[in-house]
């Protein structure tokens, strides 16, 4: 689902918003385990918001590390789930790592494309 909306490096290891990287999901989970641990990570977005709305400090802390845990155990955070020696280069600025020619070049393919004109139809 994120590769239609935000482009993913080619080696797969992260998408791109707004000009920033993101890893991804570890591509070894099976579908059973990441659908669980992605219900997990709702779950806990669900309580850091109810634990803001009521001001519980202890209850957003405790949310916020339930979050962290589901993103780690996903692989988006923590260690690596790649193993080449590649850096880590999640929220770093696209345009600032070894994507960057990949990126440009993928901007000006998308720039280069004739829009598709609603009305003629």
């Amino acid at each position: 689902m994120t590769a239609d909306i935000h482009p993913v490096t080619p080696d797969g290891r992260y998408f791109v918003v707004r000009g920033r990287l993101w890893r991804r999901s570890n591509p070894a989970l099976s579908e059973e385990h990441r659908a669980a641990l992605v219900g997990e990570l709702m779950h806990a977005r669900r309580a850091v918001g109810v634990a803001l709305r009521q001001e519980d400090q202890p209850a957003v802390a405790e949310a916020r590390a339930a979050v962290d845990r589901a993103k780690v155990a996903l692989g988006e955070r923590g260690p690596v789930w790649w193993h080449d020696g590649a850096p880590d280069l999640n929220r770093r600025m696209v345009a600032n790592t070894l994507y960057a020619a990949w990126f440009e070049q993928r901007a000006s393919i998308s720039k280069a494309s004739p829009a598709i004109d609603d009305e003629s139809g």
